[in-house]
């Protein structure tokens, strides 16, 4: 088969970390008889700076003309100034936006292989696998009113969390059928002692489920559900969240792994169906990590393991999504690791990010 894939670095980080994933996609090529036409779009701040636009339309269109995406971090220092209007994170919303991505996955798994290095008790963490789905294009970050003003009593300004009970609907439906194909365990998470919006996503949770008796559906409230993360993982499967709770709950998450580097994410405009060929937006969930970038030590395996998901969401190549993380995993038993998740006190060897990508590359097998 031949796919035509996006392929869009970013800021910082991101050009380093996306051409090993390319390079592991290429190796899953040759091994498996297929063909990854890679084309290279700009978006972020260094589209901004070579086009005065976050999302250039050259790469929007790039983008819908492809079977998937594979972008690597946006992000930029010289653009902090709040009174700059355009910014390199609006790109990334601008193109989940229009390519309607409103489904974001995003995996998390404790290997085995970095437990005595976790900040957290092995006894804990060990075994804990779940799969948060985050609503992508609706709530806090794109809710009207949203503007800043001034007035003479002072600066103002506003932001809405805004959901209609088809946007939390369709998420939560996939939720749902994630759970299905995993230990039959939802557990929704919202703010519905406080906010309107998440009185309405509970509700409307409940409804859902009666479409889905064969899966255990549990509430939980935001503040409770980051307590229940560190304290209690392996209790969750699947959790259902809005966009900003998710946007915070994942980052926390990523401790249990061990860094931010560990963990992936798929963006996807369907519902994920075993077989079935969904566009989807990969990325890892890290930022753009200005001041590692351009130093060989920043940790690929997010994106590779991205690039892993890229193949079973959007190509339906189950065996060679598989074949990415045996991969990863074969690498970490054998002792690799990057700078992040290093334990100096175990005899593991430090590798670059390049190497890392190198002994990915070598570890797949056909």
């Amino acid at each position: 088969m031949k796919y035509i894939i996006a392929q869009l670095p970013g800021d910082g980080i991101g050009p380093e970390v996306t051409s090993q994933a390319v390079r592991v996609m290429q190796q899953i090529g040759k091994l498996y008889g297929h063909t990854f036409e890679v084309k290279t779009g700009l978006i972020g701040g260094v589209a901004i700076d070579l086009t005065g636009s976050s999302l250039p339309p050259e790469t929007l269109k790039l983008a819908k003309t492809s079977n998937a995406v594979l972008l690597g971090a946006v992000g930029d220092p010289k653009f902090d100034d709040p009174k700059i209007k355009e910014r390199p994170e609006n790109g990334l919303l601008s193109i989940r936006k229009n390519l309607k991505l409103f489904a974001n996955l995003r995996p998390v798994k404790v290997y085995d292989e970095l437990l005595e290095g976790a900040m957290l008790k092995a006894n804990v963490i060990k075994g804990a696998d779940f799969v948060f789905v985050r609503e992508l294009t609706s709530g806090l970050y794109f809710g009207k009113p949203k503007k800043r003003w001034e007035t003479s009593s002072g600066r103002k300004a506003v932001d809405s969390m805004y959901y209609t009970e088809q946007e939390i609907e369709r998420i939560v439906r996939v939720g749902f059928e994630l759970a299905r194909l995993r230990r039959k365990k939802l557990t929704s998470v919202d703010k519905a002692n406080v906010l309107e919006s998440s009185r309405l996503w509970r509700q409307v949770a409940n409804e859902v489920s009666k479409n889905y008796p064969d899966v255990t559906l549990e509430h939980l409230l935001v503040d409770t559900c980051a307590m229940s993360l560190i304290r209690t993982p392996r209790d969750f499967d699947v959790i259902v969240t809005e966009n900003t709770f998710g946007d915070i709950l994942t980052d926390e998450a990523s401790m249990l792994a061990g860094s931010m580097g560990m963990l992936p994410s798929a963006s996807l405009a369907g519902i994920p169906a075993k077989g079935e060929h969904i566009f989807g937006l990969y990325e890892p969930i890290h930022g753009s990590a200005p001041t590692i970038a351009g130093k060989d030590i920043a940790n690929p395996i997010a994106t590779i393991l991205s690039l892993s998901m890229l193949l079973r969401y959007s190509l339906a190549l189950e065996k060679e999504a598989s074949a990415v993380e045996q991969a990863v995993s074969d690498v970490l038993k054998a002792g690799y690791r990057t700078c992040d998740i290093i334990d100096e006190t175990t005899g593991t060897k430090q590798v670059g990010t390049q190497q890392m990508g190198s002994l990915v590359v070598k570890a797949l097998k056909g």
